[in-house]
């Protein structure tokens, strides 16, 4: 079937206007590409638009995250988290504490659930390459908690013996790669894991050294007979992976918050309380 001159043209037209419209777009961002350098540029936007920042808190680790008697968000993170929602949002009360769990600390993340983890959250190489750790705050070893009429002050004493860790921790991490003749029973929650310890479940509790000789110092019955374990490691806030915008700044404001002494007023209103003498504040504290 053979063209009409008029048809001809028209094709010959929408030809050259469809060539056009690739050769224009060819180097277009993709839909990909467009929304990743949305997000990237626009985090710290997105918060102070919600007019809110979420950090992500423990509930049941006192003295660094918990609930006090009143449902309020009270400890060291906390503390923390309140002057960073200040400089970020000009009012420390534009700040959702979001719950969590060890476990559950990188998912929150990657699932846009929470802004900031401020969680006691210990800085490894495998957490390393899922979350961007921001400035430490923070220097922590393991310590063991037990008994006082059975104390565990030996490594050794643990030998096919059932050891209590939360899930995720870096006790579970430690015992699980180092020591695979120890059997661990791992729990979501501090509470539930430190209920375990007081029902026997467990010949002795593995966590955070200054959790644990915080929480003797409240149940006299039980000591902490190893007070460091496994090499010192640092504690530090986290934002989402590729998130420099928020870490760029979040790294700035914390450098700002330890020269004004923010850091060492966080520790003299909830730690000192809780350790007294006994630790010297040098000793934990990141400059």
């Amino acid at each position: 079937m053979n063209l009409s001159l008029k048809n001809l043209s028209h094709v010959l037209a929408a030809t050259v206007l469809s060539l056009g419209l690739v050769a224009c777009n060819k180097n277009a961002p993709t839909a990909e590409k467009k929304a990743e350098t949305e997000t990237n540029v626009s985090s710290i936007e997105q918060i102070k638009k919600n007019g809110v920042v979420r950090i992500g808190v423990f509930s049941d680790k006192p003295p660094f995250g918990y609930l006090d008697a009143q449902g309020k968000n009270q400890g060291f993170d906390v503390e923390i988290a309140k002057h960073v929602a200040k400089d970020l949002l000009g009012d420390e009360n534009k700040v959702e504490f979001v719950l969590t769990e060890a476990a559950n600390r990188v998912e929150y993340l990657k699932a846009n659930k929470v802004d900031i983890i401020f969680a006691n959250f210990t800085v490894t190489p495998e957490r390393k390459e899922v979350v961007d750790f921001a400035k430490p705050y923070l220097k922590v070893s393991l310590g063991v908690v037990s008994p006082k009429a059975k104390p565990i002050t030996d490594i050794a004493q643990l030998k096919d013996q059932t050891l209590l860790v939360n899930k995720g921790t870096t006790a579970d991490s430690f015992f699980t790669k180092s020591h695979p003749e120890i059997k661990l029973q791992k729990y979501e929650q501090n509470t539930e894991t430190f209920d375990a310890l007081k029902d026997g479940r467990g010949v002795a509790l593995a966590h955070d050294n200054l959790l644990v000789l915080a929480w003797a110092k409240e149940n006299p019955n039980y000591t902490v007979g190893i007070t460091s374990l496994g090499q010192h490691d640092l504690i530090a806030p986290a934002v989402k992976k590729g998130d420099k915008a928020l870490l760029d700044w979040l790294n700035q404001d914390l450098e700002k918050l330890s020269k004004e002494g923010v850091i060492q007023q966080a520790y003299e209103k909830t730690l000192k309380p809780v350790y007294g003498d006994t630790i010297d504040p040098k000793d934990l504290l990141v400059e």
